[in-house]
């Protein structure tokens, strides 16, 4: 649905506006109990079959853009409940951070076959002949499945000439590579947050945007408003997710007349992660490591941690960009507040450990971006172009928004360096896949390898707070990078400021 403009993201971006104008107004955050009456106006419901059930929702939707937790339903509580902690500038999420709203997943159905009105009634019976446990028979002319005795094994759909079976499976839990969706007694999805690594794919694919990640707009708008100096360091992903016509000095002169003091590129610290991911390889694979795990998505990393503790210690040690260009950052500007704004839920969480906490103060998604533009009303066509984006990335940092660009970027610096030198590479997109090829790099089958994995089909601009489709943000990325003065990271003159940010 990413790309889709859809009630689903009209609400989304409701919230996160109603939000955003709170901070922005100064009025006392207790004022967040009148919002779901501003996202839900009138008496009539709009998509549910209740109003107060819609405004229910929207009240829940408001506490997880703060950085609160969903209430219980059988708790009685404010909207803001707790908002005397979460409304301080330097409050941090407290997990987990993807959530589901009870009473707002629909209970979808969950690995079924089903017969549709396609069904021909054709004398191959196909279907029938093939099931192994004879869970087919024929009712009025029609084929029936016996969900009591079906295997679930596919067989029937597969050997159906006219397609007329189809597979059902709940969206969120064929989005989640770590199997992390079950249900609770009422059939409703729930999340086991041992499992899950936060990568939001539930998040994007759920029909009934039942699951919400929570927020840091209020906390940032506050900063800004208390006379913070706070820095916007946008990911390689951000060129064009705000408009085709918002070019990048449109978007720099609109983010300063959100409050932020100036605007950084985090494709500097893609440059960097690059030049030390390929001397973590050249030094280390095979001779003191079987391979080398790339570092820079949070979700994959978590994925590795959980699943595969033993190969963990392949990834490399390397900083993410996104640490990389915040510790530049605050070693000009020591007392700056940083916001890493982009596609990811997951680097929410990575923003929150213990030894980066000091580095990042607050992660905002594109989207939450786009709700303080909204909040505050900035007309983009009539600002005035401002060039000040700071320290631009290289062609090759830019590419690490795309799946198969952190590899990339890695061999193009060890072919610099060492012409002759062989690198053999397997990437993966989505953990279902990414599992599949550490299951392989354990058993050995990729042994003297550079491994990337990206939690989002896609990459970077696939993560959970982008609002392009695909294909338009792989365009904008290619955009970005042609538009790049500078193409290998080493041509970068931040190239070996590592040693001093670590």
């Amino acid at each position: 649905m990413r790309g889709i403009p859809s009630l689903i993201t009209d609400i989304r971006k409701k919230v996160f506006t109603e939000v955003a104008r709170l901070a922005y107004s100064g009025q006392d955050y207790t004022m967040a109990e009148d919002l779901p009456f501003v996202i839900v106006p009138g008496d009539q419901p709009l998509h549910r079959e209740s109003i107060f059930l819609e405004r229910a929702i929207a009240g829940e939707r408001v506490r997880l853009a703060m950085g609160l937790s969903v209430r219980s339903v059988q708790t009685r509580s404010l909207i803001t409940e707790g908002m005397d902690h979460a409304a301080i500038a330097q409050q941090y999420y407290e997990p987990p951070l993807i959530n589901i709203i009870p009473y707002a997943c629909h209970a979808c159905p969950t690995n079924q076959y089903r017969v549709t009105e396609s069904c021909q009634n054709c004398l191959a019976a196909s279907c029938q002949q093939v099931c192994p446990r004879d869970a087919i028979s024929f009712v009025n002319g029609k084929s029936r499945i016996d969900s009591s005795k079906c295997i679930r094994c596919g067989k029937c759909a597969a050997a159906c000439s006219y397609h007329a079976i189809i597979h059902l499976e709940r969206p969120c839990q064929a989005a989640c590579g770590m199997d992390a969706i079950g249900m609770d007694e009422h059939g409703r999805a729930t999340i086991n947050q041992e499992k899950c690594v936060s990568c939001g794919q539930c998040l994007v694919s759920c029909p009934f945007g039942a699951i919400v990640d929570k927020g840091q707009i209020y906390q940032v708008v506050r900063s800004i408003m208390n006379g913070d100096k706070v820095i916007a360091i946008m990911a390689p992903a951000f060129v064009r997710q705000f408009g085709k016509d918002v070019t990048v000095p449109k978007l720099v002169a609109g983010l300063k007349k959100l409050g932020f003091a100036h605007v950084v590129e985090v494709a500097i610290g893609a440059d960097i992660c690059a030049v030390e991911e390929a001397r973590d390889f050249v030094e280390n694979v095979p001779e003191h490591q079987s391979f080398m795990a790339t570092s820079c998505c949070p979700a994959w990393h978590a994925m590795v941690h959980k699943l595969f503790p033993a190969q963990a210690k392949n990834i490399s040690m390397t900083l993410t960009p996104m640490v990389y260009t915040a510790r530049m950052v605050k070693k000009e500007e020591p007392d700056a507040k940083i916001v890493f704004v982009g596609p990811c839920a997951a680097k929410k969480l990575e923003a929150i450990r213990e030894n980066i906490r000091s580095d990042v103060d607050f992660v905002l998604t594109f989207e939450e971006l786009q709700g303080m533009f909204e909040a505050k009303e900035i007309d983009f066509a009539a600002l005035e172009d401002d060039p000040d984006i700071r320290n631009a990335g290289t062609a090759a940092g830019r590419g690490f928004a795309v799946a198969g660009g952190v590899a990339q970027a890695v061999v193009d610096i060890i072919h610099e360096q060492h012409p002759d030198m062989e690198i053999k590479v397997a990437n993966a997109e989505g953990l279902r896949d990414c599992r599949k090829m550490m299951t392989m790099a354990k058993a050995g089958k990729y042994n003297g390898y550079l491994l990337e994995g990206m939690a989002c089909p896609g990459g970077c601009i696939a993560g959970a707070g982008t609002m392009l489709s695909l294909d338009q943000a792989t365009k904008a990325v290619e955009f970005a990078q042609k538009a790049s003065n500078k193409k290998n990271p080493l041509e970068s003159e931040f190239s070996g400021m590592a040693e001093e940010l670590t």
